[in-house]
C-alpha cells in the first residue's frame, strides 16, 4: 500500500505534475543584493542616492532605488505599441512599452521595453526606468514659471523644457 501513493503521481500522492504547493515566496520578496553597490546600500554604509549621483556609481540593480524612494516613486505608462517583424511562417507581434517614473522632485527615469506580453513588457520597462534614474536640474525662467533644464531648449512638451 506504501508504493500506490508514488504511482499516483509523484510524492504528494494523487496531484499529479506541475500541482504541488509552492514553496519560497516569503523568500522572494526579500532582496539578495547582487553588486557591492548594493551591498553597501543594504548594509546603510551609502545613506542616499546623492552620494551614488556625486561618484556616477552605475545602478545594476532596481531594488537600491525602492530602497531610497520606496512609495514615493510614481510611474506611468506612456504608451504601448505592437511591433511586428515578417518572418518565414508569417508575422511576429511583440508589444513595446514606454514607462517614466519620477518623484517629483527632481529625479526622472526612462524606460522601454519589448516583449511577447503586454504585462512582461510593462514590468521590464518599470526595472529598466529604475535603472536609468538620474537627478534633473530644475529652474524657473523670467517670462512664465516653466519648469525646465538647464540646457539649450528644444522642444516644449507640456510646459517642461527638454534639450
Amino acid at each position: 500500500m506504501a508504493d500506490d501513493a508514488g504511482a499516483a503521481g509523484g510524492a504528494g500522492g494523487r496531484q499529479g505534475r506541475g500541482h504541488g504547493a509552492r514553496r519560497g515566496k516569503a523568500e522572494d520578496k526579500k532582496w539578495v543584493p547582487v553588486t557591492k553597490l548594493g551591498q553597501q546600500v543594504k548594509d546603510m554604509k551609502i545613506k542616499s542616492l546623492e552620494e551614488i549621483y556625486l561618484f556616477s556609481l552605475p545602478i545594476k540593480e532596481s531594488e537600491i532605488i525602492d530602497f531610497f524612494l520606496g512609495p514615493s516613486l510614481n510611474g506611468e505608462v506612456l504608451k504601448i505599441m505592437p511591433v511586428q517583424k515578417q518572418t518565414r511562417a508569417g508575422q511576429r507581434t511583440r508589444f513595446k512599452a514606454f514607462v517614466a517614473i519620477g518623484d517629483y522632485t527632481g529625479l526622472v527615469g526612462l524606460g522601454v521595453k519589448c516583449s511577447k506580453e503586454v504585462a512582461t513588457a510593462i514590468h521590464g520597462a518599470i526595472i529598466l526606468a529604475k535603472l536609468s534614474h538620474v537627478p534633473v536640474a530644475t529652474g524657473e525662467t523670467r517670462l512664465a514659471s516653466l519648469t525646465q533644464c538647464p540646457a539649450r531648449p528644444l522642444v516644449v512638451v507640456d510646459q517642461f523644457w527638454c534639450a
